[in-house]
């Protein structure tokens, strides 16, 4: 897992790597299409309050070059084109029937009211402070990370009593971040390679480093928070949990779960030609609507992140990543620094179509290529 991103930083900290693809237009010994996605990036990263604008406006100009230009791997023109994005639906699909149907989800698992109980587990010290961290950390594993820091967020204004000291929201962001590293439900781009075949125990080791990060930075931030305002250990009075929403957000992951790992393991032909995992997400969704209705109003933001997600991702996949150089801990140690300016979604997006085509997997999947 680590090479096939040490890949990729390659490919945006050593421009001279590209010195042996002569063939393709490049500028200063960078393939344009390169190029043209870095520029895309970073307005993503400079103009943050039109990243949707940015992002489609990048992905037509990156279409209309290779349109003109390069051609595709698939072959010329809008034939070339068409073909492309034949082999790539499946994965946007499934990827939009995620993104939006995690956002009901995690929205569902909120109006569960198990965060505002969750104080009553908190010590009354210090530690409190640190245990809230440990629990955002455990509820991105299977959630949203954002939708994991807004819920860790939001205790922790319950439970300052408003009084949160601005370094302890920088430690609940760390630490969603850090609890869906090793998840293939908790992230984006661990969801991705979940996806793209990767097995949900290559990820596991992520949580290596994570572990170790929570502890480096949340010690630090929960003595600070402590000392600042000290934790208030009861819940708000008149709380109770919906365990039927409880129900509908296990349902959910259940459901999932068990529809990407039987259909790869015993029907991969399925998951190469339907999006099985975000179909099985709104499955689950409609059965429970008899049970509890979702919350529709997080449906339009969802679908607009998510057409801005898939626009990078779409980006990323008409990249000519067989011309990326070879991984080795400099590009895996650039990787990190690129990945906290730019967006890690398109990034993981490319590395993992690097992978498939460096090393000979076709689109369509095989039981053993899936793994």
């Amino acid at each position: 897992m680590t090479s096939r991103f040490a890949v990729l930083a390659g490919a945006l900290w050593s421009p001279a790597a590209f010195a042996a693809a002569p063939d393709l237009p490049h500028l200063f010994g960078i393939p344009v299409d390169f190029i043209l996605f870095g520029l895309t990036l970073a307005g993503v990263a400079l103009f943050h309050r039109y990243t949707l604008q940015v992002a489609l406006i990048g992905l037509a100009v990156i279409t209309l070059y290779k349109l003109m230009v390069t051609g595709f791997r698939t072959g010329p023109g809008l034939a070339g084109l068409a073909a492309h994005l034949g082999h790539e639906w499946v994965i946007l699909a499934n990827l939009f029937g995620l993104l939006v149907g995690f956002a009901i989800l995690s929205k569902t698992f909120e109006e569960s009211e198990v965060p505002k109980v969750l104080p009553r587990f908190l010590p009354d010290d210090w530690k409190g402070c640190f245990v809230l961290l440990v629990m955002v950390f455990v509820l991105s594993a299977f959630l949203d990370n954002i939708a994991a820091a807004l819920i860790g967020g939001a205790i922790a204004h319950t439970v300052f009593r408003g009084k949160v000291h601005i370094g302890y929201l920088a430690a609940i962001v760390a630490a969603s971040n850090a609890g869906g590293a090793g998840s293939v439900v908790g992230d984006t781009t661990t969801t991705m390679m979940w996806i793209d075949g990767v097995s949900p125990l290559r990820v596991l080791d992520a949580y290596v480093a994570a572990v170790v990060a929570l502890f480096v930075c949340g010690i630090p931030a929960a003595l600070q928070q402590h000392k600042h305002k000290p934790i208030m250990k009861d819940e708000p009075r008149g709380t109770h949990v919906d365990w039927a929403r409880v129900g509908i957000v296990v349902f959910m992951l259940v459901l999932a779960i068990g529809a990407n790992v039987t259909m790869n393991i015993k029907f991969p032909w399925v998951a190469d030609y339907f999006p099985v995992i975000g179909a099985a997400v709104w499955v689950a969704i409609v059965l429970s609507i008899p049970v509890r209705k979702p919350d529709w109003r997080v449906v339009p933001p969802a679908v607009k992140g998510s057409i801005f997600l898939l626009a990078l991702v779409t980006c990323a996949s008409l990249m000519t990543v067989e011309r990326l150089p070879a991984a080795s801990w400099q590009t895996a140690f650039g990787l990190g620094f690129v990945s906290a300016v730019f967006d890690n979604i398109p990034l993981t997006a490319l590395a993992l179509k690097q992978e498939a085509t460096t090393g000979g997997c076709s689109r369509t999947r095989s039981a053993s290529a899936a793994r």
